[in-house]
C-alpha cells in the first residue's frame, strides 16, 4: 500500500510555519490568510536557506508538528473506521500516520526551493476558513492551492486543495480502499503504516 501524495504535491508540500505560539482564539479570514501568508514565508526560508539537507528536513518536521492539526487529520482520513478501531489502535494509527506525513514532507525539502506563491482571498467554507493561493514552482504553470484552517482555536491547517482537489480525502479514499481489500481490518492498515514507516 501507498500513502499517495497526501500533502505532496505542489500546494500540499508546502505546509509549513514556525510563528510564535499565539493563544487560542476563534481564526476569522483575516487573522487566516495572515497565518498561512506567514507560514508560507517561513517554509520557503527554510527551502531557500544554506542549511544542510538533514537540517533543513529536521526544520520542516518541526515546522509541520507545530502548523499541521495531525490529530484531526489523520482521524479525517480514517473516516468511519477511527470509530471501529479499538482506543490501542487509534493511538498506533494516529502515530504512524504522524510518522509517515511528516518524513514524507520532510523529504521533498528540495521540490520547495524556488517556489513562489501570491495570497488571494480567505473565506468561510463550513465550519473552517480556506485561504487562497496561487502558487509556483520553478518550469511549472501555477497552481491554484487552497489552505484549509481551523476557525476554533489558534489556527491550525487541515486540508490543502489543491486544484479542486481535497487531498484529505484523497487519503480518505485510498484508506477506504486498502481496507476494503483487506476485510475492513483496521490492523492491516496500520501494520502497513508500520512497514512504511520502517522503510524509511
Amino acid at each position: 500500500m501507498t500513502t499517495r501524495r497526501v500533502f505532496l504535491s505542489a500546494g500540499a508540500a508546502l505546509f509549513a510555519g514556525a510563528m510564535p505560539a499565539a493563544p487560542a482564539r476563534a481564526a476569522d479570514p483575516d487573522s487566516a490568510a495572515a497565518f498561512v501568508d506567514s507560514m508560507l514565508r517561513e517554509l520557503l526560508a527554510v527551502a531557500n536557506g544554506g542549511q544542510p539537507v538533514t537540517a533543513k528536513r529536521e526544520a520542516l518536521a518541526r515546522i509541520v508538528e507545530a502548523r499541521v492539526d495531525l490529530d484531526a487529520v489523520a482521524r479525517f482520513c480514517l473516516g468511519r473506521f477511527w470509530r471501529m478501531a479499538t482506543p490501542k489502535q487509534q493511538a498506533d494509527y494516529s502515530a504512524l500516520f504522524r510518522r509517515v506525513l511528516i518524513r514524507n514532507i520532510s523529504e521533498k525539502v528540495g521540490e520547495y526551493e524556488g517556489v513562489t506563491y501570491s495570497l488571494g482571498r480567505a473565506v468561510a467554507r463550513g465550519e473552517d476558513i480556506a485561504v487562497s493561493t496561487v502558487v509556483t514552482r520553478p518550469g511549472n504553470a501555477p497552481n491554484k492551492v487552497d489552505w484549509v484552517v481551523e476557525a476554533d482555536g489558534a489556527p491550525k491547517v487541515i486540508d490543502v486543495i489543491a486544484e479542486g482537489t481535497s487531498l484529505r480525502l484523497t487519503q480518505r479514499s485510498d484508506y477506504a480502499s486498502y481496507l476494503s481489500r483487506n476485510g475492513n481490518d483496521v490492523q492491516a492498515l496500520i501494520d502497513a503504516l508500520r512497514r512504511q514507516a520502517a522503510a524509511g
